[in-house]
Parts: structure tokens; C-alpha cells; sequence
């Protein structure tokens, strides 16, 4: 059997980050959880794939980090030719129109404003993990 493919988290805050992996270990989220804390160390994520490193069920990626933007990153995972259908989620504090549009024309799965409640987040967390980890079909 097959162990479980990672969730890539990629939030440089790292409270964000502690908040996040304390809302899936409460929901007891079975898949492991990789986190880059910056762009740059989330494009450095395709090296390690091509090297054989599991591919993610998911990348949640913050649009404000240092190094390299959110927005760049996500353009630069949507025109790699092997990663480009990793499914990537938005999880981010900025509601902006902007922010929003652009990520949607970039090929974004999906945009999520991050709540700052624990258990809000909590209720996201549980609603990422269902979706993106047993509902949404994916390639091996």
C-alpha cells in the first residue's frame, strides 16, 4: 500500500504555520505535511520531485512570502510541463480583488482567506483535507 502523498504548506508566518499543522493534527489528517517557508524554497520543491520525492495531493501556498511572491510561484508551478496539474490552493490573508483575479487567471484550484480563528481554521482544514485528500481524483 501506498503511503499517503504530502500536503505542501508554504506560509512563511510562523504562527500561520503552527496553526495549520495543530488544525490537521486535531482533524488527524493521515498525510504528512511538508512546509517551504518561503517562495523560493517552494520552487525548490520541483528538484526534490524530479528526484523522486512524492509529488503533494495539494499545495497550499501563501500569495505574501518573501524571496519570491505567492503569485510567481504559482505561475511558475502552472507553466512547468510535469507539475502544472498539481492542484494548488490559495491560503492566504489577502481578500483582494487583485490577488484573487490574478491567481485565478494563473490556473489557481482554489482561493481560501485564511481565518484567524483557530477553530474556523480548523473547519477549513477539514474542508481541504476531505476535498483534496479523498475526494479529488488524482493521477499516481
Amino acid at each position: 500500500m501506498n503511503p499517503q502523498p504530502p500536503l505542501l504548506l508554504v506560509e512563511d508566518n510562523p504562527m500561520d504555520v503552527d496553526l495549520a499543522i495543530r488544525a490537521f493534527k486535531r482533524r488527524r489528517l493521515s498525510n504528512p505535511i511538508e512546509v517551504a517557508r518561503d517562495g523560493e524554497e517552494a520552487l525548490a520543491w520541483l528538484a526534490r520531485w524530479d528526484a523522486g520525492e512524492p509529488t503533494p495531493a495539494v499545495i497550499l501556498l501563501d500569495l505574501k512570502l518573501p524571496r519570491v511572491d505567492g503569485l510567481e510561484v504559482l505561475a511558475r508551478l502552472k507553466a512547468h510541463p510535469v507539475y502544472r496539474s498539481l492542484p494548488v490552493v490559495v491560503l492566504t490573508t489577502s481578500g483582494e480583488n487583485q490577488d484573487v483575479r490574478r491567481a485565478y487567471e494563473l490556473g489557481v484550484n482554489s482561493y481560501i482567506v485564511k481565518p484567524v480563528d483557530f477553530e474556523k481554521f480548523v473547519e477549513v482544514a477539514s474542508q481541504i483535507e476531505v476535498y483534496w485528500t479523498v475526494l479529488n481524483a488524482r493521477c499516481s
